[in-house]
């Protein structure tokens, strides 16, 4: 039986199940982030802007665009704004993040230019509520759970719209038990097409959707060229959960998107 028969039987065994299970999500107003375009990272240009800088995230915000941007638990407690688990990409440091410091940060210059890593608490006071973030949790190992509660704590005194997704489905469940106002959004994409992932059945569960039954996010991240999946279209169309789509680099593609009723995240481009 392919992979697609499998993930086809499977959902509709459970499609009754999840009807019921996405009863009671949180809080599904997502009208706030309808209105904007979501820079990727801030609105950057590489040599020149970095990904995830307090440049790129002024310049986003002072064009009227929303701000997707990734969360970095660091080696004491404190919050990094970046993507990759290690700096060796934007830094040309062979070193992870989750072993620097707070201090540490302004150490490490980003794709050549003067920019530094930012600190979340930074990056958050840069915003002021002037236009809503897309917060990635960056979850690895077993210390999801610090993470996501540093980040709400840290969240707790903002007063501008946010919500919170994570490829992690762990970090989905812990939004649910422990802060269910919080909009939660579950990031995903077809994991067959994955190189990193070789198990059948991992890429099976994540593809799926399945874990939805339980953390019942408020919304999908999914990817852009992956949207006709069917485990994604079932939670979009068949239980109206809103979709967020990344991560576009053309007008057209965004123009497809926001067709589809979808929120974007892009990069690449200033969108009309």
């Amino acid at each position: 039986m392919t992979p697609f028969l499998i993930i086809l039987c499977i959902l509709i065994v459970l499609s009754v199940l999840y009807l019921l299970a996405l009863k009671g999500r949180g809080n599904t107003d997502m009208s706030a982030f309808e209105k904007y375009n979501f820079a990727h990272r801030g609105l950057f240009k590489k040599d020149v802007i970095p990904e995830n800088s307090m440049a790129s995230f002024r310049l986003a915000r002072d064009n009227d665009f929303g701000v997707e941007l990734d969360v970095h638990l660091l080696a004491d407690g404190g919050l990094a704004v970046f993507h990759d688990d290690s700096l060796k990409r934007m830094t040309g440091v062979d070193r992870k993040i989750s072993e620097i410091t707070t201090d540490e940060l302004g150490m490490y210059y980003l794709d050549g230019t003067s920019e530094t890593i930012p600190n979340f608490y930074d990056v958050l006071e840069l915003f002021d509520g002037k236009v809503p973030l897309i917060i990635e949790l960056k979850a690895f190992d077993k210390h999801y759970p610090i993470l996501c509660k540093t980040v709400c704590d840290a969240l707790d005194n903002y007063s501008g719209d946010y919500c919170i997704e994570s490829f992690d489905p762990r970090c989905i469940m812990w939004l649910k038990q422990n802060r269910p106002d919080i909009i939660r959004g579950q990031l995903a994409f077809n994991y067959f097409n994955s190189s990193t992932i070789k198990n059948f059945f991992v890429r099976l569960f994540l593809t799926s959707l399945i874990t939805n039954l339980i953390n019942k996010p408020d919304f999908i991240a999914y990817s852009y060229h992956d949207r006709h999946n069917i485990p994604y279209n079932i939670c979009k169309k068949l239980w109206h959960m809103q979709g967020v789509s990344w991560t576009l680099k053309s007008q057209q593609e965004l123009d497809t998107a926001i067709a589809d009723n979808e929120i974007v995240i892009f990069e690449g481009f200033i969108p009309n």
